[in-house]
């Protein structure tokens, strides 16, 4: 309802102006111009939108609000725009008013969407900055665990979001790559594997999470181990070509065992890794120490972090983007990749907006290294440096979801659990209806629903808080899950391949009739689909989308079960096939924009 809410605006701006010409033109003029504060009604007997906007201006216009109210009316009401679109309006309490729109209006939007493969959702204008999603981000040599998971998932789930809307997103996978722990790393598989360093592919490192623990063993022990790991940092950092190939060895076998993880997920991302801003930390410094930011403290460089309403000193740590051993650390890395992230190409991204997407106990991290990118002068003025948090995925005993042995849950074992339980559960279903597949059909809906089920469980709470892990609640067949909704897809989309709606080009009566209120309802839901997407867009929250799909199957299925679609007469039966058909459309494009899939039958 996005377009029609934005005319519908223009038209209470336009009566509000004629109302109050003398005090609309002192608000333009003080640069405070009037607003309508127009919005969706809060309760579906108050019609479609409110408009509150009177009760703001009765202290400036020194008038009751309700006397305001009943001014503006009277311009809409002389208004044949505004009639074409609405209802005759009606103030309620002190001085809301209520706006109805038409029900040709509403039956000519639901066309207009058919027709519409977005669904009635707009593009960006074209030539958009870019704006940079920042997740995943696992560490070389180290087993991807649920925080990864979290990540991954809430991260594809924005990019996508910003995608559709016709955003340049570039998805980035900021690994682990570069650091102290890779002098350990080298040093070890030089000793245990020299020839790897010779001969290409003489080794396979098998499991990679194994020989981190072999090496962090000996580094803890072994102080003569430690001495050459430290002595390899230094070799790395200077560029040693014997290092820089164990280096590269063990960053391409943790790249091949994540790529399986992304490739079962369906994720797209573009590595930069730590690494790629090595050659910028020394501009880091100099920018900083020219800015005036930096201060010694105990040999280190640091920046001293102020409050962001009053610009007195913070009683938060400070940021140390230099190390008093003259080494560089996250902050230093993280700030270089703000600067590079935000620079006019070719120097940088030329993005104006980046979406960092972290677990929240980074948080107070991320706010002290923005602190410090923006009193730098390297954030434009349109631009927004944004941080994701999410909350930790915990068992069904509220505790950190860990293994029986208490370590921390391996992310593929976790994958492979879902689908191997998602494949039980249908076997067992199509022997209680007697029903024969084949094995194809098997482990296509296993993996599917079983992969959907984690990813749906993930995003349908809200990301800020913790949510308990439980393979049973996430692939019941009722509920807001994922199983639920793709059921629901296979059974709308069912209905209407059976009615002749399902086809690209398939004809619905013109103008689409609706007389029933379950009609009206499910109109009023298919319809909020724009607005949701923009709210995700912008408060970066997929639990919106979640819940709107959730509510809309529900919707729908007291449409289905209360009135007749396939049995009715026309022009009642091509309507409701129309809706039928919006509404399998509308499932599968919000599912699709979360990274679910849909099946054709289940």
């Amino acid at each position: 309802m996005l377009r029609i809410a934005h005319a519908l605006n223009s038209q209470l701006l336009g009566a509000l102006e004629r109302a109050f010409p003398e005090a609309a033109a002192a608000a333009r003029q003080a640069g405070a111009p009037l607003e309508t504060q127009l919005g969706p009604a809060s309760k579906p007997e108050f019609g479609d939108f409110q408009a509150n906007g009177a009760l703001a201006l009765a202290r400036p216009l020194r008038l009751a609000p309700r006397a305001i109210a009943s001014a503006i009316v009277a311009q809409l009401e002389a208004d044949p725009a505004f009639n074409a679109l609405c209802m005759p309006p009606e103030i309620a309490g002190p001085g809301f008013i209520n706006l109805t729109l038409r029900p040709d209006v509403l039956a000519a939007e639901v066309s207009r969407r058919l027709a519409d493969p977005r669904l009635g959702v707009p593009s960006v204008a074209p030539g958009a900055a870019p704006v940079i999603v920042d997740f995943s981000s696992p560490n070389i040599a180290k087993e991807m665990h649920v925080g990864h998971l979290r990540s991954t998932i809430i991260g594809d789930s924005l990019a996508r979001v910003l995608e559709f809307r016709g955003h340049p997103v570039l998805r980035l996978n900021h690994v682990g790559d570069w650091g102290t722990q890779f002098g350990m790393l080298i040093t070890h598989l030089k000793q245990v594997a020299p020839e790897a360093l010779i001969t290409a592919d003489a080794v396979d490192l098998g499991d990679l999470v194994a020989f981190y623990r072999q090496a962090k063993a000996r580094f803890d022990s072994d102080e003569a181990f430690q001495t050459q790991s430290r002595e390899e940092v230094v070799k790395l950092q200077r560029g040693d070509p014997v290092s820089r190939r164990a280096w590269q060895l063990l960053c391409n076998q943790s790249r091949r065992e994540f790529q399986l993880i992304y490739d079962a997920l369906d994720i797209r991302l573009e590595e930069r890794g730590e690494s790629f801003y090595n050659p910028y930390l020394e501009t880091v410094v100099a920018d900083l120490a020219t800015a005036g930011l930096l201060v010694s403290d105990g040999g280190a460089q640091c920046v001293f972090l102020v409050g962001e309403e009053d610009g007195t000193a913070s009683q938060a740590p400070p940021v140390i983007v230099r190390k008093s051993d003259g080494g560089f650390n996250y902050a230093t890395t993280d700030l270089a990749a703000i600067r590079y992230r935000f620079a006019v190409p070719p120097a940088g991204d030329g993005a104006r907006r980046v979406i960092y997407v972290t677990d929240a106990g980074q948080a107070s991290h991320f706010a002290g290294v923005f602190q410090v990118a923006r009193r730098a002068g390297w954030i434009p003025v349109d631009g927004r440096l944004e941080h994701v948090p999410f909350g930790l995925v915990q068992g069904e005993d509220g505790k950190k979801l860990k293994t029986r042995s208490g370590e921390t849950v391996r992310l593929k074992e976790l994958l492979d659990g879902a689908v191997e339980r998602c494949e039980a559960d249908l076997r067992r279903r199509l022997a209680e209806e007697e029903r024969q597949e084949d094995e194809a059909f098997i482990a296509e809906v296993a993996i599917t629903v079983g992969l959907a089920a984690v990813k749906y469980a993930d995003l349908s709470t809200n990301r800020i808080t913790n949510y308990q892990f439980s393979f049973d609640r996430m692939l019941a067949l009722s509920g807001n899950t994922a199983p639920y909704l793709l059921y629901a897809v296979v059974r709308i989309a069912g209905i209407a391949r059976r009615g002749g709606a399902d086809a690209a080009g398939a004809a619905f009566p013109v103008p689409l009739v609706f007389d029933e209120p379950q009609e009206w309802a499910l109109v009023r839901q298919l319809l909020q689909f724009d607005a949701v997407i923009a709210e995700v867009e912008e408060e970066l929250l997929p639990n919106r989308l979640c819940t709107y799909l959730f509510e809309l199957s529900q919707v729908f299925n007291r449409f289905y079960d209360q009135v007749p679609v396939l049995k009715a007469d026309e022009p009642a039966r091509g309507s409701r096939l129309a809706l039928c058909r919006l509404t399998a459309d509308t499932l599968k494009l919000g599912l699709g924009l979360l990274g679910i899939p849909t099946l054709e039958r289940m």
